[in-house]
């Protein structure tokens, strides 16, 4: 019995050790929120990222963190891409999952360059500064736009840009990196960078991220083979110019797309994302081990759920924050959390007219949620989380209609509308490409508080609406919305403060605070 009873215990110890051990080790998504098209470099014991955010503005994310996993916004190489109706949301246009796409992030002989392109402007971008934590990014622009394209300096001085889908072509830029060498022509150097994962490609390989490892140069793209998941494809050479050979980095979870970083301790992983439902496309890390040359990423072909990496302290506030729009003298009008849904007109909002307010004013007649100016966003983030929002809508005027969103094709909308001077607390969401209100309760009082609850667990991908009339019993209003992730605007789902007039100019709308917990 004292054997059994040892045993026993000798095993649940065992299980206890386990399960601590895992806490102590980060999780799989390292972070689990919108943060697609990830390139990070290792500077000293910093380590800094750039993303994706397209339409958004300011735009291309600087991020940073000493242990891989814990990240901070701490700057945008710029605040607006171009001034264009496309980016402006005027004459109608906009520009929904184009604007800015994937960055190149390098540090090169003491300055710090990003790099992206456009499909909206048709321009590839340069920023360089010298300090990347305080920014002041110097730009530079060309034609054309270069697809996915990968800076990189070689040893012998030259720079080039790396690029292209299916086909992967090199480019050599100039000196000063203004544009293209005179006389530089682009050549293929890749002719099907997808054979490695078979012939039948639905996604030819993109998504270009070039690095150099002891002498050898090793290419990490994307590519996506009917039938089956997005797949790692790693090629390497000995010279830029090949040959070069190919094989299948990973396939699992449909991870993919990124590059290599080290640790200064020695140590290797690989950082990727996952599409990952309506939260967005999702960052993991995974091991590598070097064998034969070549990077092998994961264990044993497979996505790890812990790495041993220091455990994250979660994404509040270091990616998503409230903020009680209360500013001291010299701070920030709004912290980098926050990003505006296209090119904002800055005469329409004002966090100084009231103090300890956002207001939010119309300036000209919308009737559609998405062509809407001045829409203020952060994104959501997994598994759960809850965006609220309190505001006095004293100063509507008619037609006028003020809320919080949760922003993408399919949006959700909870706010207070004006109709024949009676103010209503109104829920909306799209359903079969349109518009819908769902539910509408009177309102007889200035102050409101909203609530949006969005469940992203094993892509349940749900978001619930509230109000309260008093901040602490919240009432439902409307339909569940199932959230759809969708490539016209090709980004996770963005919890939106908003207030559009659909009749007359001149009202406005006082947030007095947006509040998001997990």
């Amino acid at each position: 019995m004292k054997n059994k009873i040892s045993f026993i215990f000798i095993c649940f110890s065992l299980i206890i050790q386990s399960s601590v051990s895992q806490e102590k080790k980060a999780h799989n998504p390292t972070v689990f929120a919108d943060v697609p098209d990830l390139a990070i470099i290792r500077v000293g014991q910093n380590y800094y990222m750039s993303s994706t955010t397209m339409h958004m503005n300011p735009g291309l994310p600087i991020m940073k963190s000493t242990d891989l996993v814990n990240w901070k916004l701490i700057n945008y190489a710029y605040d607006t891409l171009a001034d264009i109706p496309e980016l402006n949301l005027t004459e109608g246009k906009s520009t929904y999952g184009r604007g800015s796409w994937a960055s190149s992030l390098r540090f090169h002989k003491g300055m710090y360059y990003v790099t992206t392109f456009s499909g909206t402007t048709g321009e590839t971008y340069i920023f360089k500064t010298k300090d990347i934590e305080k920014g002041n990014w110097q730009r530079i622009s060309f034609k054309p736009s270069y697809h996915d394209h990968s800076l990189f300096f070689d040893d012998d001085g030259k720079s080039y840009l790396i690029y292209g889908a299916g086909k992967i072509k090199i480019i050599e830029l100039n000196e000063g990196l203004t544009g293209i060498k005179d006389g530089s022509a682009e050549k293929v150097i890749i002719e099907n960078a997808s054979k490695p994962a078979g012939d039948n490609i639905m996604l030819g390989s993109e998504g270009s991220q070039l690095f150099k490892v002891n002498g050898k140069y090793y290419l990490f793209n994307i590519c996506w083979p009917k039938g089956g998941m997005r797949t790692v494809v790693i090629h390497r050479a000995d010279n830029l110019n090949g040959p070069w050979e190919g094989k299948v980095g990973l396939q699992d979870l449909g991870v993919a797309q990124g590059g290599l970083i080290d640790t200064p301790d020695g140590r290797w992983f690989s950082y990727l994302f996952r599409d990952f439902g309506a939260v967005g496309r999702i960052p993991y890390l995974v091991p590598v081990k070097w064998q034969d040359g070549w990077p092998v990423l994961g264990e044993n072909g497979k996505v790890p759920e812990t790495i041993d990496l220091p455990v994250s302290k979660g994404l509040i506030p270091g990616l998503v924050a409230s903020d009680e729009f209360n500013r001291k003298k010299g701070q920030e009008a709004l912290p980098l959390v926050w990003q505006w849904n296209h090119n904002p007109d800055n005469t329409l909002w004002s966090v100084t007219e009231r103090k300890g307010y956002l207001r939010l004013k119309t300036g000209r007649i919308d009737t559609d949620f998405l062509l809407a100016r001045n829409t203020l966003t952060q994104r959501t983030i997994g598994p759960t989380s809850k965006g609220s929002v309190s505001l006095d809508v004293s100063k509507l005027k008619e037609g006028d209609f003020a809320g919080l969103s949760v922003l993408q094709k399919d949006f959700g909308l909870v706010g207070v509308k004006v109709e024949g001077n009676q103010k209503s607390i109104i829920m909306v969401s799209t359903k079969d490409d349109k518009s819908t209100e769902f539910q509408r309760v009177p309102l007889h009082q200035d102050q409101i508080y909203l609530r949006i609850d969005c469940d992203f667990t094993n892509k349940k991908d749900e978001a619930n609406f509230f109000y309260s009339l008093d901040g602490k019993t919240w009432n439902p209003i409307g339909e569940t919305l199932k959230m759809k992730y969708t490539i016209p605007q090709f980004m996770g789902y963005r919890f939106g403060l908003f207030n559009y007039a659909t009749k007359e100019t001149g009202g406005y709308v006082d947030f007095d605070w947006f509040k998001i917990k997990n």
